[in-house]
């Protein structure tokens, strides 16, 4: 069974930073380009990064310089470093493999003073 765990999530004040996690299981990990994505609320999901089997990363606008993607295949997770946070970063946040067929269950990142 495929599953993708995200955690790391949580309430931070603006302009700090929070590093989330994705443990994936049940699917070859290391071949995957791998996305992370988020929705506030009230909107629709918003892709905010790939980072591809090789460790390449894409980035949106809205996250370029602030957020960075990562990978280690050896134990099947993948990071999203977030820096610079702000009151628009506030959403549930996801990990998904590439076709966007497999999702993790979402992890809540709350920026707020």
């Amino acid at each position: 069974e495929v599953q993708l765990q995200a955690s790391g999530g949580g309430l931070v004040q603006p302009g700090g930073s929070l590093r989330l996690s994705c443990a994936a299981s049940g699917f070859a990990f290391g071949n995957y380009d791998m996305y992370w994505a988020r929705q506030a609320s009230g909107k629709g999901p918003e892709w905010i990064a790939d980072i591809n089997n090789d460790g390449r990363t894409y980035y949106a606008d809205s996250v370029k310089g602030r957020f960075t993607a990562s990978r280690d295949n050896a134990k099947n997770t993948m990071y999203l470093q977030m820096n610079s946070l702000n009151i628009d970063d506030t959403a549930v946040y996801y990990c998904a493999r590439d076709g966007w067929d497999a999702w993790g269950q979402g992890t809540q990142v709350t920026v707020s003073s």
